[in-house]
């Protein structure tokens, strides 16, 4: 079982990014994926969570409105859209496969075994 995520970038205030968090291993069909961020000096929060069988989605507070998690069960990929980009939303963000996308799910400890490596997205003009 693997993730792979990827997307991140250097970007300005309002502007967008995809990320994608790529499955092997396993087929995307039948779990949930989250997408967590960690900033320096901080703990590891809950963005987003989809249920791939249905789409049905979780977002965080500070994100609603403004991102948006997809997946395409054909290419075993979930995606996270980012816009309207703030400087508190630079971050690493990591996506992991999680047993529901509760809100409890969503917050420390997280003990999930499947995460991918992570990758930086940086908001700075």
């Amino acid at each position: 079982v693997q993730l792979q995520a990827s997307g991140g970038g250097l970007v300005q205030p309002g502007g967008s990014l995809r990320l994608s968090c790529a499955a092997s291993g396993f087929t995307l069909n039948s779990y949930r994926i989250a997408w967590f961020r960690q900033a320096p000096g901080k703990e590891r929060e809950g963005v987003s969570c989809i249920r791939c069988i249905d789409g049905s989605t979780y977002y965080a507070d500070s994100v609603k409105g403004r991102f948006t998690i997809s997946r395409d069960n054909a290419k075993n990929t979930v995606y996270l859209q980012l816009n309207s980009l703030k400087p508190e939303d630079t971050a690493v963000y990591y996506c992991a496969r999680v047993p529901s996308c509760s809100r409890q799910n969503m917050a420390p400890p997280l003990p999930y075994d499947y995460w991918g490596q992570g990758t930086l997205v940086t908001v700075s003009s």
